[in-house]
């Protein structure tokens, strides 16, 4: 299986992880400062910004653009929760 990384600009911290990772199942680990509240593209608490790496991203579920747009979130905004991991990333706590 493929390995990708995932860079956590908000700490500095990089980790090496298997292709289609959710990023939210590593940011916890890690301590990274994204807040997480249901885990289940219902809340929007973990949206990030993508700063490098967004084409590396799985594509956005109809609902996760749905909340995203309520959210009045930005084109580099994901949901941690969404999103998984199909290449090198950077992301940061939006």
């Amino acid at each position: 299986m493929s390995k990708y990384n995932i860079t956590f600009a908000d700490i500095g911290t990089t980790v090496n992880v298997s292709r289609g990772t959710r990023i939210v199942e590593v940011a916890e680990k890690v301590g990274a400062s994204i807040p997480f509240g249901c885990k289940e593209n219902d809340c929007g608490d973990c949206m990030i910004e993508v700063l490098i790496g967004a084409e590396n991203l799985s594509k956005p579920s109809p609902l996760e653009i749905e909340l995203l747009k309520e959210k009045l979130a930005k084109p580099s905004n994901r949901l941690a929760c969404q999103a998984m991991v199909l290449g090198d990333v950077t992301v940061k706590p939006a």
